[in-house]
């Protein structure tokens, strides 16, 4: 990848609905379609949905009966989206971003540091207790 390249940026979030805490980034995920990102929800709820309450399972399988329809229109035209679901006292978010991807630098075919070829990793840490 040499120029920049759009796709979308994926956040799984956990909260604790009980205490005065912040959330909790529990995954995330570099997307390079819409189809891609919503399909990254899709398959984590999917996957808990049979541990889930009446209520969270119901809010679960209704975003992916409905819901998912919405969210990939609203990531076509490059805007964000967000689907929750609470299972006791807990909130968990997935958010859905568009982004751009930057190219990063390669050290392929550069010229590094004569210091660079002088490292020579070492064994792990001694064994031997004498000199402890």
């Amino acid at each position: 990848m040499d120029k920049p390249q759009r796709g979308y940026w994926c956040e799984c979030w956990t909260e604790d609905l009980t205490e005065e805490t912040r959330p909790v980034l529990r995954a995330s995920f570099d997307a390079y379609s819409a189809p891609q990102a919503d399909r990254w929800v899709a398959v984590a709820l999917r996957t808990i949905s049979p541990a889930l309450d009446p209520d969270a399972s119901q809010e679960a399988w209704e975003w992916l009966y409905d819901g998912r329809i919405t969210t990939r229109k609203a990531l076509l035209r490059a805007e964000p989206s967000t689907v929750a679901l609470t299972q006791a006292r807990t909130r968990i978010t997935w958010t859905i971003r568009p982004v751009l991807f930057l190219p990063l630098a390669h050290r392929h075919g550069l010229a590094v540091p004569a210091c660079a070829h002088q490292f020579k990793p070492h064994a792990g840490p001694s064994t031997d207790t004498a000199s402890q």
